[in-house]
Order: C-alpha cells, then sequence, then structure tokens
C-alpha cells in the first residue's frame, strides 16, 4: 500500500507529483529522507524530518513545512495502516520552477508512506566496489539528494553482476565510506569495533549515529577512524546501519564467509529495544 500527503490531500497508489518542465525532473533537485514506523514506533522522527529541511537547503530550496508540520502529517498517515504495519516514511521536497538554479520559495512537498517489512537478520553479501564515493567538491554529499543515487544504483549494478547483493565503496583517497546503501561496521581481530570517521563523502546515517551511540551506553566503544579496504579482509564481524534494515549482518565479503557476529547481533537488540520506546 502506498500513502501519499500532497497538495493538501491523501491519495493512495502512485500519485502523480511532477509536470514535464518541474526543475526536479530534468535538472535533479529533490531531496528526500526515510523514516520508520513499526507497530506505530517511529524512532529519531524528529531528526529525519530536520534532515529533509536541511537537505533541500542544500540544494538551493525550502522546505515549505516546518518540523513540526511534517510530524504532525506524519502520525495522520501511519494512523491510517494497520497498528501492526511496518512502514517507510519518505517525506520529499523538491523544485518546480528555475531555469538552472531553483526558485527556493516554490519548492513542493509530498509525504509517501508505504509498507516495508523490516528484513530478516540473515545477511547479505558484499564485494569492494571499482566505483568511488564523490566528496563535497564534486556533489551536494551533505544532503540526501536524489541526484547521488545515480551513483549508488552504479555500484549495485556492478555488485549483482559479480553475484553480490551489495558493495563496499571508497572515498577518493581510496579510505572505505561505506556500504552502497548503508553504513559500515566492522570488528577487528583483536576485538575493535569500527566505523569509518565522517569524512564529507558519505552522509552522517541517523541510525549509524543512535547506534553508536547504544552500544556506547552498553560499554562498548565504536571507534571513528580512517580505514583502510584491506581491513576488511580480516575483520572478524562486518554489519551495516540504515533506515530500511536498521542492523544488518553481511554474512560473505567477497570469497570470505563471514558469522552472524555477537556485536552486530548486540546492536541490532540493542536498536529494537530503543524502537519499543520511541
Amino acid at each position: 500500500m502506498y500513502l501519499t500527503y500532497f497538495n493538501g490531500a491523501w491519495n493512495e497508489g502512485n500519485t502523480p507529483l511532477f509536470g514535464a518542465m518541474d526543475h526536479s525532473v530534468w535538472l535533479g533537485s529533490s531531496v528526500f529522507d526515510g523514516a520508520r514506523s513499526v507497530r506505530g514506533h517511529m524512532p529519531d522522527l524528529r531528526a529525519h524530518l530536520q534532515r529533509v529541511i536541511h537537505s533541500a537547503e542544500r540544494l538551493g530550496m525550502q522546505c515549505p513545512l516546518s518540523v513540526d508540520e511534517m510530524e504532525a502529517l506524519v502520525r495522520e498517515g501511519v494512523a491510517k495502516f494497520p497498528p501492526e504495519a511496518e512502514l517507510y516514511i519518505r517525506p520529499l521536497v523538491f523544485a518546480t520552477d528555475g531555469l538552472l538554479v531553483p526558485v527556493a520559495e516554490k519548492s513542493a512537498f509530498a509525504l509517501t508512506l508505504f509498507d516495508a517489512p523490516i528484513p530478516p537478520f540473515t545477511g547479505f553479501t558484499a564485494c569492494l566496489s571499482a566505483l568511488l564515493r564523490p566528496d563535497s567538491r564534486m556533489a551536494p554529499t551533505d544532503a540526501k539528494a536524489s541526484s547521488l543515487y545515480a551513483n549508488t544504483t552504479r555500484v549495485l549494478r556492478e555488485a549483482k553482476s559479480k553475484g553480490f547483493d551489495n558493495a563496499v565503496v571508497c572515498d577518493m583517497d581510496g579510505n572505505v565510506a561505506e556500504f552502497a546503501t548503508a553504513n559500515l561496521f566492522f570488528v577487528t581481530p583483536a576485538g575493535a569495533v569500527v566505523t569509518p570517521a565522517l569524512n564529507g563523502t558519505f552522509l552522517a546515517g541517523i541510525t549509524r549515529a543512535r547506534v553508536i551511540a547504544l552500544l556506547k551506553e552498553d560499554g562498548v566503544h565504536v571507534e571513528e577512524r580512517t580505514v583502510r579496504p584491506e581491513e576488511l579482509t580480516t575483520a572478524t564481524e562486518i554489519f551495516n546501519t540504515g533506515n530500511f534494515g536498521k542492523v544488518t549482518p553481511c554474512v560473505r565479503y567477497e570469497e570470505r564467509a563471514l558469522p552472524v557476529g555477537p556485536v552486530a547481533t548486540r546492536a541490532r537488540d540493542l536498536y529494537f529495544a530503543f524502537l519499543e520506546v520511541n
């Protein structure tokens, strides 16, 4: 089921939003965010809504709604689904006018909710991509911009052509940035839990930050530092964090099988315990 709020009304199905001359259609000026409702629990919802406002500003747009207004709409929309529903919440801001530079005050807004069950904790496979993440001098990497996903799909097509589900992507200096679709964590042979430090080439994930904080509260320190690709070849665990699956283990990296390890399992348990009270 798809439910979209646009132009003051809720609509079912794949609601038309754009015109052929809209700036977003032919010049790529749209941003979105992704939050979750799981049985009515919406962890970090306001952080996701605040980020879509920030993302819009980074692309020269202006979100027409405040965080409070968006939150009220989200809660109104979630109430239209069954209580046990697991939903993806996607606010979208897009430019409608402007030749090359979008007219900020003519930005439009749509909120889509749709069924998206939390994936099972069975894991995914990944390889190292030959493609790279752009840095902030090349692309709006500090925004959740739709235009960035052309590169994501290139990485995923490459991975799938090799028989993998996902891929690790490096930055312009050859250091690990993240997976194509989510932030990356791993455990070293010495037991250290590591995630690549934020360096402007990938989005600072809201779920990433939440998992780091939850692990810290549980007595597990997460190192945020530069990561070389070869470190992943000796990792005892690799997992990702992101809005769609929250915490998901990597069970094969290149040709090496990996366990669903204790750190990923604990991180997931902590996250879903947090979800149940938020």
